[in-house]
């Protein structure tokens, strides 16, 4: 054990047996250390496989780690949502059984081409005639085209509901929506309407009011359609954004899919990736410096807190120490480790008000895009990873490990 206390700075494989940050922290680690739930992860992936009435396809961008992706393998997530070649390869020799969907709606042609040709994919997404017309060229076969294509149509939705608004980069313009399909519809082996409600959606009438624009867009085209994927957007809970239960952005959805003019034989679709990994990891951070309500840490914006940076995202936070303080608590703001005064968090994060160098902070939920944003930015891209087994400082999925199995809804 000596040894190993020695390695924190640990080795570049996540340690496991150190029971929680408090553990850690006696440890007087120098840099960031990341916490790894794996239990977390698991029993996301099991609330998903086991409670939405579809597929879950793990966007893999909230954190590609190939640690991560096994063990939703594991827990039976086989179907992952990939937006560049880089993930299609990393998928494609993590989980050699995955079905890989291209789900970025604007693709480089030698990029579908090799995804095609060379690891398999089949489900692309689109937006625009001139996108359908390159997938067509990259997926043929000397002069034949390719007949076993799910192509997906992405339609604009409102991001009104969500904390992010993904609603101005892609999506088919509404005048576009009846051509794009019905072209779509002829090249397609399955056709499909995605859409994406934004990030963080606080409301499941996010999925009501785009399930709407769906059944118009398939009563004015008049094609059959044979997968409807509603994206991402399920949340975690962070303070000040609490949502309901994701059983009623479900139940939402569930509802509104069963009344789309659809076959009984069409396929419901999702892309959770927050909401699968949000959980899966926290930071522990070491404050170098307070001045007044600003307290210097050592992680910041170039690293896992680059949402807290630049969209004022607030993470939980709580101060490690033992024995725990008794100082009312106040709002603090964070300065990053760089030289750049762009690396500040706003906050307001909430600590006991004796907190000061020295001291250690747990920051929560950063198993989405926390981990996947860090650099190297300055020289402080060094973080340790060790495997914990208390909760995650959030959780919508009620401590309970173990689930029902309530998939009865998939009919």
């Amino acid at each position: 054990m000596h040894n190993h206390h020695r390695a924190l700075g640990l080795a570049k494989a996540p340690s496991v047996g150190i029971a929680n940050a408090a553990e850690i922290a006696k440890l007087r680690p120098v840099q960031p250390v990341t916490l790894l739930r794996p239990h977390a992860a698991r029993r996301a992936a099991r609330f998903f496989t086991q409670k939405f009435p579809g597929r879950s396809l793990y966007a893999v961008k909230a954190n590609p780690s190939p640690a991560l992706l096994e063990l939703l393998w594991a827990e039976g997530v086989t179907h992952y949502d990939v937006a560049s070649l880089g993930e299609v390869k990393l998928v494609a020799e993590t989980l050699p059984d995955a079905t890989l969907c291209f789900m970025h709606p604007v693709k480089a042609e030698e990029a579908i081409a090799e995804a095609y040709h060379v690891h398999g994919v089949r489900t692309f997404s689109l937006d625009t005639l001139d996108e359908l017309a390159k997938i067509m060229r990259a997926t043929a076969t000397g002069d034949d085209q390719a007949s076993d294509l799910n192509l997906l149509v992405r339609l604009r939705v409102s991001s009104e509901h969500a904390k992010l608004s993904l609603a101005t980069k892609f999506g088919t313009e509404p005048h576009d929506v009846k051509p794009l399909l019905f072209a779509a519809r002829q090249a397609a082996d399955a056709l499909g309407i995605c859409f994406h409600v934004g990030s963080q959606a606080m409301s499941p009438q996010a999925y009501r009011d785009a399930m709407a624009q769906v059944r118009d867009a398939i009563v004015s085209a008049a094609v059959t359609v044979d997968i409807v994927d509603v994206g991402g957007g399920f949340p975690s809970s962070y303070p000040g954004m609490e949502p309901p239960p994701l059983e009623a952005y479900f139940a939402t959805i569930h509802e509104t899919f069963e009344a789309l003019p659809i076959s009984y034989s069409a396929e419901l679709w999702c892309e959770p990736g927050r909401a699968l990994c949000a959980e899966y990891a926290s930071v522990l951070v070491r404050v170098e410096k307070r001045r007044g309500d600003e307290l210097y840490i050592n992680d910041g914006a170039y690293g896992a807190l680059f949402d807290a940076a630049h969209i004022g995202w607030r993470y939980p936070v709580a101060l490690v120490r033992e024995p725990t303080s008794d100082v009312r608590p106040m709002n603090f703001s964070f300065y990053g480790p760089t030289c750049d005064d762009l690396d500040y968090m706003v906050g307001p994060f909430e600590l006991p008000g004796d907190v000061g160098p020295g001291d250690y902070i747990e920051v929560g939920m950063l198993g989405a895009y926390g981990c996947a944003m860090r650099t190297a930015f300055n020289g402080f891209g060094t973080v340790e990873r060790v495997i914990v087994d208390d909760e995650p400082m959030a959780s919508l999925y009620g401590g309970s490990v173990a689930l029902p199995d309530t998939n009865a809804l998939k009919g």
